[in-house]
């Protein structure tokens, strides 16, 4: 009897910190629903969402120009759309402290190694962009996978206690290797898998697509991680020479905005993998000539960028290329059946 009371009572309290964890949630986005208490046709928010704009901070990712160009949507209805999602959204300055407990929403997912965990601050962290690039075999794509689970896991645990979105440009996303991984975190593979939802991309349109349609999955359920896998490969393919370069980088820049916006409007880490080129005009001096490729607009778009590398047989070097809040330095972890894990001497 007792036994049972005691399970009850514990049962009551994980509801309890359920139901608390999904009131915080709900503080972080204003659904676009809300517009019609502000006045707003209840037709007009139906084609908003529509154009995949589910919450009121997204619509304020969006410019005037780009409403307007929605189907049935006049420029003094836009403007009185914008009016009432600014009275539900601070849009405004706030002041410092009010930032610092804007970041205490920040989630941090375990990568599966201490070392890397700890050369990040705590894991990949929610509400930005951490870019992997190195050549091919340096783990991006598996870290991409321990990732896919290690999200799944509780709070309490490192973990990010939400869904997973996998965009898959390669071809390398492999469930078998998933079910592997869960076991090495003891979860049930089958609930894991049924948590990623997966997207196979062959041009950067259905690419761009695929994250326009992200935003209604999100807006119903808790993901807490979006994953492309790699973010720079259709472009390599789709723009050919240096003629059509400036077209290529307006398109990736607008790929990556789009990332940033799915990343703070529903509180998601993004990590994303991205290609090497070779510097052969880097001259002599220079030890490694490789280079990330995507040039400027990726690098800027990238909130924390990691260069990857061989170690010496299943080991491998993360070191921070470029990260607003951590300093440059490098782990090392290993590749093992279970996904991502510390380097073994």
């Amino acid at each position: 009897m007792l036994a049972s009371l005691k399970s009850e009572e514990s049962s009551g309290q994980m509801q309890l910190v359920e139901r608390e964890e999904m009131e915080d949630e709900e503080d972080l986005f204003e659904a676009i629903d809300k517009l019609i208490s502000q006045g707003i046709n209840a037709g007009d928010v139906k084609k908003l969402q529509d154009a995949g704009i589910f919450t009121c901070n997204g619509l304020m990712m969006h410019t005037k120009k780009n409403l307007t160009g929605i189907k049935g949507l006049s420029e003094a209805k836009v403007d009185k759309i914008c009016e009432a999602a600014e009275k539900l959204v601070n849009s405004g300055y706030i002041t410092g402290s009010d930032a610092l407990l804007k970041r205490k929403s920040v989630v941090k997912i375990t990568t599966g190694s201490q070392a890397l965990d700890e050369l990040l601050g705590g894991g990949i962290e929610t509400l930005s962009i951490t870019e992997a690039f190195g050549e091919f075999r340096s783990g991006k794509t598996q870290l991409a996978h321990t990732l896919c689970v290690s999200t799944q896991l509780p709070t309490n645990m490192k973990g990010g206690n939400g869904k997973v979105a996998y965009i898959d440009t390669e071809g390398t996303f492999r469930p078998d290797r998933i079910v592997a991984i869960a076991e090495r975190f003891g979860m049930d593979p089958g609930a894991v898998l049924d948590n990623i939802i997966y997207a196979r991309a062959y041009t950067y349109e259905h690419q761009y697509n695929l994250l326009l349609g992200l935003a209604a999955k999100m807006a119903e359920e808790p993901f807490r991680l979006l994953i492309v896998d790699s973010v720079i490969a259709l472009f390599r393919v789709d723009f050919t020479g240096r003629g059509e370069l400036a077209e290529r980088q307006q398109k990736l820049a607008q790929m990556l905005s789009r990332m940033i916006k799915i990343a703070e409007e529903f509180n998601v880490a993004v990590y994303m993998t991205n290609q090497v080129i070779a510097d052969p005009g880097g001259g002599m001096f220079i030890t490694d000539p490789k280079k990330p490729a995507g040039g400027h607009v990726l690098a800027h778009a990238a909130t924390i960028r990691l260069m990857f590398r061989k170690g010496k047989g299943e080991q491998r070097v993360c070191k921070v290329f470029d990260a607003p809040n951590l300093p440059e330095a490098e782990a090392v972890f290993q590749i093992t059946p279970g996904g991502i894990a510390d380097a073994k001497d």
